[in-house]
């Protein structure tokens, strides 16, 4: 199965408490951090809901 690379690539001050706890359940804390997951339905369910604070790449 694929992976997918996830960077935040903005700051989660102003979104709301939703946005936030998604982030940090991807385990992103730092702008610039970037982390590794599976491509599957739940991954990417949790990428759409921050599209605009995240930058994805597939692997």
């Amino acid at each position: 199965m694929a992976n997918l690379k996830i960077t935040l690539v903005k700051s989660i001050s102003g979104s709301n408490k939703k946005q936030v706890a998604t982030v940090d359940a991807l385990g992103l804390r730092k702008i610039g951090q970037t982390v590794e997951h599976p491509d599957n339905a739940a991954v990417r369910g949790m990428i759409s809901r921050v599209r605009h604070l995240v930058s994805v790449i597939e692997e």
